[in-house]
């Protein structure tokens, strides 16, 4: 398994320079074609007008939204330029989460950035909460001041679920080039520590015959730590430059609600962070 298509959703109005970077290495790395995507909506102002003056304001506003992506299809081709096999842009006047939804169905990993912001413009900005739940890809998130994707040392912050296996399963191509791999369960109080040191056993055996070594490693959070807290701690002690997760969340009144260890991952983590569903 490779990635033969890499995506970068990029955001007007907020730092672009540490996905593109992570993404254009992962093309090289992995030859691959790397499509970069953008979207925005003209937001009216709260007092609105009517007739041909409205009018004009949404045609300046909609020209205006369509310079900005213009400007970011210029950086992403500046910084692709000669990275991948095959290099596209594609954007478009909508709701940014909606337009990089549905691209993604050509990709086989989407790059994002950023610690996603407690409330988002949805008009221009595609957040990483908007995205993990719903992609149908691996979604790898990159902190604003990541210099590059470090692949010497990999957690994989494993919970037996489907959406870890999927993370585990996707990541694949990442966790062959790293050095490091150490599988890491935090058990919950209840859990039979038996059964959790099995499963991590099973992850690492099952990692080997896939040509990675891993480390397995059961880790107990204390009483007064969150297991957000414990992974983070455990992430610091190898070094981690990358964290592989499941990400869990439900629907609840039509709005995605994420997980505490994923609401984490994709808001706080100053590391990059691969979240599959």
């Amino acid at each position: 398994m490779r990635y033969a298509t890499v995506m970068v959703s990029l955001a007007l109005d907020h730092p672009n320079e540490a996905r593109l970077q992570v993404a254009g290495e992962l093309a090289e790395r992995f030859e691959a074609a790397i499509v970069g995507v953008a979207a925005a909506q003209f937001l009216p102002p709260l007092y609105f007008t009517d007739g041909t003056e409205a009018q004009a304001l949404i045609d300046a506003g909609e020209a205006s939204v369509k310079r900005q992506l213009a400007g970011l299809e210029a950086q992403f081709r500046a910084a692709t330029k000669n990275r991948g096999r095959h290099v596209e842009w594609r954007s478009a006047l909508d709701f940014p989460a909606r337009f990089v939804l549905a691209q993604a169905r050509c990709a086989d990993i989407v790059v994002s950035g950023g610690k996603s912001p407690a409330v988002s413009d949805a008009f221009s900005l595609a957040s990483p909460k908007n995205l993990v739940l719903q992609a149908g890809r691996p979604l790898l998130v990159v902190p604003d001041r990541a210099s590059g994707l470090d692949l010497r040392s990999v957690l994989v912050a494993w919970k037996d679920t489907p959406e870890a296996r999927r993370a585990v399963a996707d990541a694949l191509p990442m966790l062959r080039k790293a050095r490091d791999v150490t599988i890491v369960e935090i058990p919950e109080q209840d859990d039979d520590r038996s059964a959790v040191v099995a499963g991590v056993t099973d992850v690492a055996a099952w990692l080997g015959r896939h040509s990675v070594t891993a480390t397995a490693h059961v880790s107990d959070a204390a009483a007064d730590e969150t297991p957000a807290a414990r992974l983070e701690k455990v992430a610091g002690d190898v070094g981690a430059g990358l964290i592989v997760a499941g990400a869990y969340g439900h629907s609840r009144f039509r709005e995605l609600i994420l997980g505490g260890v994923t609401q984490y991952l994709v808001t706080q983590s100053a590391r990059s962070v691969l979240l599959s569903h």
